[in-house]
């Protein structure tokens, strides 16, 4: 199954539903960063609950979503956009906790902290909202920023089965949240309907499509919007690093040109590699500094 991500609304227009497949990216970012179980299930869920934020935005407006947590994945980082792209990186790839029962900790791997949103709407300044983190397993401590910072009375469901050989058999998940006029017995209606609910990631391993997935939230409830393709995708490229190494200043440039023949930048995002010859670094001086030369 192809990552997507459906929009709904449900129960008479009062709730509004995102459901996501997100196995195909989660695997992705396995491969690029070398994650290992706890690292994968709890950076997949981020990057899940991330690429579901940004498709509630428009046009070329993006998120950045930093989880600061105390524990030993050392933090992780995403940033997604309005078109389902999401990319990330994680402080530790190399964690695997698990609990008694075998099943991976992501709450201690996570550890307790804040989770920052900066939104970048494309307008004069970018805005970051707070939250502190409630349990490390991701989708609790987005339903509290919702509902705290946002004031969105909301539900999050993600989740990520890692295999025996370290492969994602299945990623996902949902956001569901509560509009002006929807009743408590709405609210309370679907809170039992969640709490019934097997594990998301299991669902998605049975096969179940986002389409599905909604329709166990909303019954015969609801109305389809619109579906969107979802990729684990980095835009960065060899120019745009020339453009930070312009930014570091000539002084800079010089300082290292003249400790290195070659000078090797590397994504965080995707792991690729740009090298500059002196030569190249050379020439960056040259542009920098004919800049700097008043016109007579």
């Amino acid at each position: 199954m192809k990552d997507y991500l459906v929009k709904a609304y449900a129960y008479n227009g009062t709730v509004r539903i995102y459901a996501a497949n997100t196995t195909q990216l989660v695997n992705e970012a396995r491969k690029i960063h070398d994650l290992w179980p706890t690292s994968a299930a709890a950076f997949g869920r981020l990057l899940t609950v991330s690429v579901i934020m940004g498709a509630m935005y428009k046009g070329n407006q993006e998120l950045t979503i930093r989880v600061e947590g105390d524990g030993p994945l050392d933090g992780m980082v995403a940033v997604t956009n309005a078109n389902g792209q999401v990319k990330g990186y994680v402080g530790n790839p190399h964690v695997f906790l698990q609990y008694n029962s075998g099943k991976l900790n992501v709450g201690q791997a996570v550890g307790n902290g804040f989770i920052h949103v900066t939104k970048d709407l494309k307008v004069r300044d970018m805005f970051t909202s707070s939250s502190k983190i409630q349990t490390g397993e991701i989708g609790d401590d987005f339903a509290y920023y919702f509902t705290v910072s946002e004031q969105i009375p909301s539900a999050v469901g993600v989740g990520v089965l890692v295999n025996p050989n370290n492969l994602i058999s299945a990623g996902g998940g949902f956001i569901l949240q509560a509009m002006p006029g929807c009743t408590e017995e709405v609210i309370s209606y679907i809170e039992d309907i969640i709490a019934n609910m097997r594990p998301i990631s299991d669902l998605i391993n049975d096969g179940y499509t986002p389409e599905k997935i909604i329709q166990l939230l909303a019954g015969e409830d609801y109305e389809m919007l619109e579906t969107q393709d979802l990729s684990y995708y980095c835009d960065c490229s060899k120019d745009k690093f020339q453009r930070g190494l312009i930014a570091l200043g000539a002084d800079e440039l010089r300082q290292l040109v003249s400790e290195e023949e070659t000078i090797k930048t590397s994504c965080h995002f995707c792991n690729s590699t740009y090298s500059f010859s002196k030569k190249e670094i050379t020439a960056l001086i040259e542009k920098i500094d004919s800049k700097r030369t008043p016109k007579l």
